[in-house]
């Protein structure tokens, strides 16, 4: 489809600007910073990507804007500087940079911008001339990357999981398969819960499970918990109670979330603003005991419960008889970084 070039080819910024416009040397004399004027305008060309710049703003830095497809992206002059893929610059090999940021002039503009089907081209005050593919600017635009930047998320309740049918991972499947694994991972990112059936019952299996996703976090209660209702530990977990809807280790540097239980003295807040922590406490708390919002799950061994803490509280109902359950924490990028490798948007 045939879209017009606002830039030449062989766009020049600065002082050959005038030039390639037609225009001839009426110029005006610039603020310092500004961008340079519209080149082109008359250019058509096949190309799939357009590039210009928007109109005159006095004393303001404006952006270029290139068209590729549906995106359009607004590229600072600075920014495609410093993510230049060229061998000087980035080390493919590493994923990482040759190229000292501190040290790209904050003022840089470019000598002369081109762009054909694919690739934008980009030569520097120095002679260095960056390239870009126009597939990559996309995925790693601003523009480009905010449509993609995160595995969607479902806001639920009980009547819409249960419609959902969400199906449980197989132990197997979940252990040997990529496809096991990443439909577990998908089933997490979209609901924050996600179940893995025909699991050994102990904690040995339990352990090699949450290692398969991630790093497992070590803390007070060690690397893996095992308890019973023997309150061994000064810990409501560690008895028959029932245990209201809350997330764990609120008493964290890094906490998971909201704890009902696990709160220390409000110390922190002056009289005169604490009313309105309880206003906002009881609000929050409403919400949250909402029956419709809950969903009852019965646990049973061989049944593996994953829970993002930073989504879904979990509870219990008090119970009779004896119980065991033996689990872990995870650290979070950990497990993102699994569902990245596996091609999710986490």
């Amino acid at each position: 489809m045939c879209e017009s070039f606002r830039a030449a080819r062989s766009a020049c910024w600065e002082q050959g600007a005038a030039a390639a416009a037609g225009g001839g040397g009426g110029r005006s004399r610039e603020e310092p910073g500004a961008a340079a004027e519209t080149l082109g305008n008359s250019i058509r060309s096949a190309s799939q990507a357009s590039l210009h710049h928007p109109p005159a703003q006095p004393r303001a830095r404006r952006a270029p804007e290139l068209t590729y497809g549906n995106t359009l992206m607004r590229l600072d002059f600075v920014w495609l500087r410093d993510h230049c893929r060229s061998a000087s610059c980035y080390n493919a090999k590493t994923n990482q940079r040759s190229l000292d940021t501190a040290s790209v002039d904050l003022a840089i503009r470019p000598q002369a911008v081109r762009v054909d089907e694919s690739t934008l081209f980009l030569t520097w005050p120095d002679g260095h001339v960056t390239r870009y593919g126009l597939e990559w600017l996309v995925k790693n635009s601003y523009e480009g990357q905010k449509k993609q930047v995160m595995h969607p998320r479902i806001l639920w309740n009980a009547e819409i999981y249960r419609q959902a049918q969400v199906p449980s991972v197989d132990c197997r499947s979940f252990l040997e398969t990529d496809e096991g694994l990443k439909e577990f991972l998908q089933n997490f990112l979209l609901y924050g819960i996600a179940f893995v059936e025909n699991v050994a019952p102990t904690k040995e299996d339990t352990e090699i499970l949450a290692e398969r996703i991630s790093i497992i976090r070590e803390t007070i209660y060690g690397r893996m918990w095992y308890f019973t209702s023997d309150f061994s530990r000064g810990d409501t977990a560690y008895t028959k109670l029932a245990l209201d809807r809350h997330t764990d280790t609120t008493y964290f540097q890094e906490p998971c979330g909201y704890n009902n239980y696990d709160r220390a003295v409000i110390n922190t807040v002056p009289h005169d603003v604490v009313r309105r922590w309880y206003h906002a406490h009881r609000a929050l708390t409403t919400e949250l005991r909402r029956p419709e919002n809950e969903l009852w799950v019965k646990l049973k061994p061989g049944k593996a419960l994953f829970v993002d803490n930073w989504r879904v509280l979990h509870g219990r109902e008090a119970f009779t008889g004896y119980r065991q359950l033996c689990g872990c924490y995870l650290t979070r990028d950990d497990v993102l970084n699994t569902a990245r490798l596996l091609g999710l948007q986490a």
